[in-house]
């Protein structure tokens, strides 16, 4: 995919007028036509990276101060924040969205923590794992320099589709005198892994599959090996409170682990020269369906992209227990809820089988069309009865090439209608409704009872 153009106008302008310039005068000092940097203000051409480069040199000036697009999640995450009803009327669109984010980012930024603000408030203080959450959105899910150590370390492991597992065992032992050391459930009724440095012992469950015991292993070299760059990144993070800062780092050491076991180059290649065929690609590099569709969603590495894959993680009650939109633009998971015309909720009792579904979301002004596949966990984590779905999706616009698409329309009227939770939900006659959608105005007939137990009509 071709990378984006980078349009600075609102920056560019607003650093001319903290030095005091005309427009003639810094385009002198830039060496370029005064009629040019009026283009480039009102975004009407891109800033170049020769222009950068000159900006840079001449003025006191951070090309980090262009990502303020980004610490919202991009049109996606400011899309999301105002999906909420309370906008509804308004009917801002993507394009309303990308113009804003343009051309005043930072009005933007104060609208987005002024909305997070108040939801925190509402909610009865700061919450850490959606305080980690946000900040997982804000990088889309992609650390490029913790992907690079990982597989700078998988190619000197040589990481192949061998017993991945020895050679990770033999990386603690001789780089961290470490040994490893399996024990038995009633040994550790409680944990999964544990890192004993009296014994030197990192000590797994028997109950965890190999694929698993793989992926502690590997998050356990995350915490030694990469301490200072995943500390580095969480201090510099827009996180609230000390809990944040944690369930954000336990995350990193997820994603080195990922990036450790499925090395971004040669993940990537093997997703694109089998049509990113899950089952195989699990065969291929020992994971689970969990482990596997993490991974898809961070693919964003420039000038080698994956395809644009969200996550989601269900339990039976319907909650989202994960999710991670990526680059997806996936807006309709950002509620918590899921609705029970999603394939997803039938895995529970299709144990081992994969449910494939085209969906369209109520409501979307773009993004509304998905390919989702779903299929219950299986053995990433000795959790008793604890069983959870997870479910992955693509635009239906992207599927026509993927394995799983294979046979099927891609058609939006053949999709299956959904909303993001009853409450956000505007389909009518949907027989699974179990509460009116907020601030709709309900409907009564003496005369005749429908079959949903809700009718309703414009906002009230």
């Amino acid at each position: 995919m071709a990378e984006e153009a980078v349009f600075a106008g609102p920056a560019l302008r607003r650093l001319r007028k903290r030095e005091g310039l005309t427009q003639a005068a810094m385009a002198g000092q830039l060496a370029i036509s005064p009629s040019y940097l009026n283009l480039i203000e009102r975004n009407q051409r891109p800033l170049t990276a020769r222009v950068m480069v000159q900006v840079v040199e001449r003025f006191d000036f951070d090309p980090r101060s262009l990502r303020a697009a980004e610490s919202v999640g991009g049109v996606d995450g400011l899309a999301r924040r105002l999906a909420d009803q309370r906008f509804a009327e308004l009917a801002i669109d993507r394009d309303e969205i990308a113009e804003v984010l343009a051309m005043a980012p930072h009005l933007a930024t104060a609208f987005a923590q002024l909305y997070d603000t108040a939801g925190e408030a509402a909610a009865g203080g700061a919450d850490p794992l959606e305080s980690s959450r946000r900040e997982i959105e804000r990088w889309r899910n992609h650390f490029a320099d913790l992907d690079t150590a990982a597989e700078t370390l998988a190619d000197e492991l040589r990481l192949s589709r061998g017993d991945i597992g020895a050679a990770l065992a033999e990386r603690l032992r001789e780089r961290h005198q470490i040994a490893l050391r399996v024990l038995p459930r009633d040994v550790m009724p409680d944990a999964v892994r544990r890192l004993d440095l009296h014994a030197r012992q990192l000590q797994l469950s028997e109950m965890l599959s190999p694929a698993a015991r793989n992926f502690q292993i590997a998050a356990q070299l995350a915490q030694l090996e990469q301490r200072d760059a995943i500390r580095a990144l969480a201090s510099g993070g827009e996180l609230v409170g000390e809990d944040a800062r944690k369930l954000f780092e336990r995350h990193l050491h997820g994603y080195f682990a990922a990036a450790l076991i499925m090395p971004y180059g040669r993940f990537l290649r093997a997703c694109d020269a089998t049509g990113y065929d899950f089952p195989v690609l699990m065969r291929r590099f020992g994971v689970s369906f969990e482990q596997l569709a993490h991974r898809l969603t961070t693919l964003q590495r420039v000038g080698q992209r994956g395809l644009p894959f969200f996550m989601a993680r269900v339990d039976r009650a319907g909650q989202l227990s994960k999710r991670f939109a990526g680059a997806s633009g996936a807006t309709f998971l950002e509620g918590g809820e899921s609705c029970p015309l999603w394939r997803v909720h039938r895995a529970f009792e299709r144990a081992g089988e994969w449910g494939v579904q085209e969906i369209a979301i109520d409501g979307a002004e773009a993004h509304d069309h998905w390919l989702t596949v779903s299929r219950v966990t299986d053995g990433v984590a000795a959790e008793g009865e604890a069983q959870f779905a997870v479910v992955v999706g693509i635009e239906a616009r992207f599927a026509a090439d993927l394995a799983a698409a294979r046979g099927l329309p891609l058609r939006r009227e053949h999709a299956q209608g959904i909303g993001p939770g009853c409450r956000a939900c505007h389909i009518a006659d949907c027989r699974q409704r179990a509460f009116p959608p907020r601030h709709a105005r309900l409907a009564f007939d003496n005369h005749q009872r429908g079959i949903t137990p809700f009718r309703f009509g414009a906002e009230a």
